[in-house]
């Protein structure tokens, strides 16, 4: 059963997010590489444009925990962190009814 992660950020507009975007970004294309990864997508409200959402799919939870604990995501995690000032919100998400059943 694949498992859908809710990543959500704030960020601010103008030179926060000139820093923030590429590290985020560089966050997805590593995660492309990784075991179980299925599709990812990096959305903004367009009611608060401050607020960032990445959509990430996964085959399994197991999987999105590997990444989740993986050195470089920590890293690149971690300076992300760093410049918003605020932690990042992890959700995770399952079917409620599997395709075919």
């Amino acid at each position: 059963m694949s498992i859908e992660v809710m990543i959500q950020r704030k960020i601010k507009q103008g030179p926060q997010a000139r820093k923030l975007v590429p590290l985020i970004l560089q966050l997805r294309a590593l995660a492309t590489y990784q075991m179980g990864y299925i599709s990812g997508r990096t959305l903004y409200n367009v009611e608060n444009p401050e607020d960032c959402l990445v959509v990430s799919e996964w085959q399994t939870l197991e999987d999105w925990y590997g990444w989740m604990k993986s050195e470089k995501r920590t890293r690149i995690q971690n300076q992300i962190d760093e410049l918003t000032g605020e932690p990042t919100e992890y959700r995770i998400y399952a079917p409620m009814v599997e395709k075919g059943r």
